[in-house]
């Protein structure tokens, strides 16, 4: 049987979502809230990703594995209030969370996803 590779969404430079077979994929996620701290960027990145994986028919609780980069790791006890809320209630994803440079310096935190279908 062949493999399926659907794209959805995004721009020019890359898709939103990839799903191959049953395996989702989003692009990384950011916040495009400016002023705000790593709390409401997390819900905000959070609330994407639910969207994002809605539209590709799964849930949270679907997630396989979790990217997450902070551009400061002084953040690190912020997002992870959130993330805790988050994923309550579900067995949480394999996580790596490192600090990285991020392409806007308003971007607090970045977000990659993969689940199943």
């Amino acid at each position: 049987m062949p493999s399926e590779l659907i794209k959805i969404g995004g721009s020019a430079r890359f898709s939103a979502i990839a799903i191959h077979n049953d395996t989702v994929h989003l692009a990384g996620q950011v916040s495009q809230l400016k002023d705000a701290d790593i709390r409401e960027q997390s819900r905000d990145v959070f609330a994407k990703v639910d969207a994002l994986l809605e539209q590709a028919g799964t849930t949270r609780d679907k997630m396989i594995s979790v990217q997450i980069w902070l551009a400061d790791m002084d953040d690190y006890a912020g997002m992870n209030a959130e993330w805790d809320d988050w994923v309550s209630g579900i067995t949480p994803p394999t996580r790596v969370c490192v600090e990285a440079r991020m392409a806007q310096p308003h971007y607090l935190i970045e977000v990659l996803v993969l689940a199943a279908k």
